[in-house]
């Protein structure tokens, strides 16, 4: 899958609300916010990127590229962000990845592409071992086509607002990242400020 055919999505809507209500991808992360490292980290891997954000945009748009906050009010999730990446998405791919999980790896939009042609998918999601050692979905970490749009609309007006009940409308598949050389702390993401400190210390 050629990059410059996916845009990639960061997502930075949310409330922050186990962070005492901050705008998570604001927050310093070994002197940069959070959002900037994650941009970084996926612009390689992608022909385009674009944040989106409801708060704060001006300092989202400080970092270079398009922001748009959530087509559907009241902070409505991450299935809010997917359907702003949709509507945005000028290429035939949309890749997401939240703004609080900077360390990601280098090639996912890169192996999540290789299993959704491989599979003939609609939507790959990356799964990575917790604690426990368990494979478990990443469902902010996705690649899907851009003609889903039209069922996202008429999933998000019907009031639905959870991933995994959209995407198992779809031909998903999941990508395991637990190759010999995987991070397994890849996915680790920072839902508190104590979070925030520990990843900042790895």
């Amino acid at each position: 899958m050629d990059p410059h055919d996916i845009t990639g999505l960061i997502l930075a809507g949310g409330r922050g609300s186990r962070m005492g209500g901050v705008d998570k991808g604001l927050q310093n992360f070994n002197g940069l916010p959070l959002a900037a490292h994650t941009l970084m980290g996926l612009a390689p891997q992608v022909g385009e990127v674009m944040i989106n954000a409801n708060r704060n945009l001006a300092a989202y748009e400080s970092m270079g590229v398009p922001v748009w906050p959530d087509a559907l009010p009241d902070f409505a999730g991450p299935l809010a962000g997917f359907l702003t990446g949709l509507e945005h998405c000028e290429t035939a791919f949309l890749a997401t990845v939240p703004c609080d999980t900077p360390n990601f790896p280098a090639d996912l939009v890169q192996r999540l592409g290789e299993a959704l042609l491989a599979q003939d998918a609609e939507i790959a999601m990356a799964t990575a071992p917790e604690d426990d050692g368990q494979l478990r979905p990443q469902p902010v970490f996705c690649l899907m086509r851009r003609e889903l749009l039209e069922s996202l609309v008429r999933f998000t007006h019907e009031g639905g607002r959870k991933i995994d009940a959209w995407t198992a409308r779809h031909r998903t598949v999941l990508v395991p990242f637990d190759r010999e050389g995987d991070d397994p702390r890849a996915f680790f993401n920072a839902n508190t400020l104590d979070e925030l400190r520990r990843l900042q210390m790895r």
